[in-house]
This record gives C-alpha cells, sequence and structure tokens, in this order.
C-alpha cells in the first residue's frame, strides 16, 4: 500500500498554472499591510475562510500540536487569536508562551508564516471578542482568553511553477535577508 499511495501522491498537482507574481521591491514595509493586500487576494480569488491559519504550539515537554484558528485582529499588540484558558492550546500557551501561525491560500500558491512570543490579552478585550463571536449568545465567558503573536519573523511565500518561490521575511527590525 505505501508504494502505491507514494505514486498517488505524485500525481496530484502541487499548484495552479496561473499563479500570480510578487515582486517585494514593490511591496509594503510594513508585514501588516502587506497581509491585508494578501487577504484581499485570497477574497478576491474565492478562497474559502481566508482568515483561518494553523496555530501551532509546544506543551512543556518540548512536544508539538496544531490546529486551525480564526485570526480575530492585527494591531499593535500583535496578531490575535482566542482560546479558552483551560483548552489545550490555553495550558500550552501558559506552559511556554510562544507560537507559530500559518496561513495557505491554495489557489494562489501563497502562505504567511508569523511565530513569535504570545501575551494575553485584556480581561475586557477578551470579554468583547467572546460577545462578538458569530453564535454569541449573550451569556459572558471567563475562560475566554485573547491572545496576541508578537512576530519575531514573518515570512511572505510565493510558491512559483518554474521553482523559483519568492521569500520575503521580516523580524522584529524590517526585512531580513532570505
Amino acid at each position: 500500500m505505501s508504494e502505491t499511495f507514494r505514486k498517488f501522491l505524485r500525481t496530484l498537482p502541487d499548484f495552479p498554472s496561473d499563479l500570480p507574481g510578487f515582486n517585494p521591491a514593490k511591496s509594503p514595509q510594513d508585514p501588516a499591510l502587506l497581509f491585508k493586500q494578501w487577504l484581499d487576494d485570497a477574497l478576491a480569488a474565492g478562497e474559502s475562510q481566508p482568515h483561518a491559519c494553523s496555530f501551532a504550539t509546544v506543551d512543556g515537554s518540548g512536544r508539538p500540536s496544531s490546529r486551525m484558528l480564526i485570526l480575530k485582529n492585527i494591531d499593535d499588540d500583535g496578531w490575535h487569536v482566542a482560546t479558552a484558558r483551560t483548552s489545550r492550546k490555553g495550558r500550552e500557551l501558559s506552559a511556554n508562551p510562544h507560537a507559530a501561525l500559518n496561513f495557505y491560500w491554495p489557489s494562489l500558491g501563497r502562505q504567511v508564516r508569523v511565530a513569535g512570543s504570545v501575551v494575553e490579552l485584556s480581561a475586557e478585550a477578551s470579554a468583547r471578542d467572546w460577545a462578538e463571536r458569530p453564535r454569541s449568545d449573550g451569556s459572558s465567558n471567563s475562560d475566554w482568553q485573547l491572545y496576541a503573536i508578537r512576530p519575531a519573523e514573518i515570512e511572505f511565500w510565493q510558491a512559483s511553477n518554474d521553482g523559483a518561490h519568492v521569500r520575503h521575511r521580516f523580524g522584529p527590525d524590517g526585512v531580513l535577508p532570505g
């Protein structure tokens, strides 16, 4: 089975034949603005839930786990996500307050990685986020926590069918080499 499955996987397409170009020199130097442009592009391309991202944490023993979350906001505090403090994510962030996000838009051959330290935002911000959830019933949830990832690194990646993929990285002090 494994050889057959391996061959099957090789037959699946990597990227669409028509991919957008990306010239980092002509893009915003603010990664939040560039992300918002790429998110708009993903919406225009018909990507479903373009604000969904893989959210990776590690437990106290260094074992990683990831799951899908929804990006809530980007501001001076960082890139916002939310979960219950008592969930696995919440417990892992309590033990090791670092995380990584990964957004992927297959129809464009684009992904954005964000990695850094994580801080808890205020109880008021968390309560507001809980109340603004689409399924909100007006109840409160003292266990709900809004977190902000403070990026140490952000990478924009554009696929190219010729294999000359473009990586554009930002660190805390601006653009990073390669």
